[in-house]
């Protein structure tokens, strides 16, 4: 596992929007906007189970997670790694996101639904970073 350098961990702390990208089951690329935190040295992902992230995630772990601050558009993170798929905790994180992305206490929009909620967690093995 590599280490995210310190002075961007700010980026993953705030409520920027990042851009995960996974493999589709045609080993083309699969871009979607998504919000970002972090867990130690781990980026996590909230998402549906049965969504696209997490079916090419399950079949083929690897990904990339890149953040480009809003008052810096020019600098980025890039964290490569792995992702596993976790239950526990799923419906905390949306709720956690939500509130720090909108100011809304809650993330309704799975409400009346049947989605679960699951946990991207990637585990970096290259980072990549450019400040301006």
């Amino acid at each position: 596992m590599v280490a995210i350098p310190e002075e961007v961990l700010r980026w993953l702390d705030a409520p920027e929007f990042a851009v995960i990208a996974t493999i589709l089951p045609s080993g083309r690329p699969h871009q979607a906007v998504v919000w970002v935190t972090r867990d130690g040295n781990d980026v996590l992902v909230s998402t549906v189970k049965g969504r696209r992230k997490h079916l090419n995630v399950e079949a083929d772990p690897r990904c990339s997670v890149i953040v480009y601050p809003k008052d810096s558009p020019y600098s980025y993170v890039e964290v490569r790694g792995t992702a596993e798929v976790e239950d526990e905790g799923a419906r905390e994180l949306i709720d956690r996101l939500c509130q720090e992305y909108t100011g809304n206490d809650r993330y309704t929009a799975d409400d009346g639904t049947d989605n679960v909620r699951i946990i991207l967690r990637i585990h970096p093995e290259k980072v990549v970073t450019l400040i301006r």
